[in-house]
């Protein structure tokens, strides 16, 4: 016999015997809720191409994460400064601490127009779709369009330097983030909690500076870090020993 005959033949001899059953007025089985396709795959995320540099600091290293593809003008940017060297022997100035894990750290050359390229076109977090999140590298700036060499990390996430919507209040161009720290975050927070001079500093940034600036030893394009390890598992909890009694 046909092996789909084989299987065919108990099913119509159930869905007839359940008509039978229906029709003398006998419990009938009602029919399976049918299963729902399951969803599909969300499609992946896109990968964008990264150019990683290492900044080695007096209190270690830290890997930048560049997004060359994403925003190509700031990171080329950042780049010709490292190409050149520019960075080595600079340092990390400046440290705004808000407290409970929020805050940045500055560096670069401080304005210093020897050390500086002419500014660069502005790229808002709008157009590149990066944001101020925990790690996120930025240019600072006065007006749009004149950053130069100056940039800063931030802690905790400051998504109030983004590009804010037109009408909110908030500064529509906002600051141009160009990649992500990927790997010292113990590093930026050791910068971070540097002391600070109560009374150096321009304006807002009064109290902000560094009492003993961090110096950038090299800056250099490196490979791309390795993977986490994973976190450990915690070990068992040990079963108490039974208590006992002297004699």
């Amino acid at each position: 016999m046909h092996l789909g005959m084989k299987w065919a033949l108990p099913a119509m001899a159930w869905v007839m015997a359940s008509g039978a059953m229906a029709q003398d007025g006998a419990p009938t089985t009602p029919p399976a809720t049918p299963v729902a396709p399951a969803a599909p795959a969300a499609p992946a995320a896109p990968q964008y191409r990264l150019q990683y540099v290492t900044l080695t600091t007096a209190l270690g290293n830290i890997v930048l994460a560049l997004e060359v593809e994403r925003a190509p003008i700031s990171a080329a940017n950042f780049l010709r400064y490292v190409d050149a060297r520019r960075f080595d022997g600079l340092t990390f100035y400046r440290a705004l601490d808000m407290g409970r894990g929020y805050g940045l750290i500055q560096g670069g050359p401080s304005g210093n127009p020897r050390l500086s390229y002419p500014p660069i076109a502005h790229e808002p977090t709008s157009r590149t779709g990066l944001s101020h999140t925990d790690g996120a590298i930025s240019f600072a700036r006065a007006a749009p369009g004149s950053a130069q060499g100056d940039f800063f990390i931030i802690l905790g996430g400051l998504p109030s330097l983004d590009a804010q919507p037109a009408g909110s209040g908030g500064d529509s161009d906002g600051f141009a983030v160009f990649g992500h720290v990927a790997g010292g975050m113990d590093v930026v927070r050791a910068i971070l909690s540097q002391p600070t001079d109560p009374n150096a500093g321009p304006g807002v940034m009064r109290g902000q500076m560094i009492a003993a600036p961090v110096r950038i030893l090299t800056a250099r394009r490196s490979a791309a870090p390795p993977p986490a390890d994973p976190p450990a598992a915690a070990p068992p909890v040990a079963t108490p020993a039974p208590a006992t009694t002297g004699g």
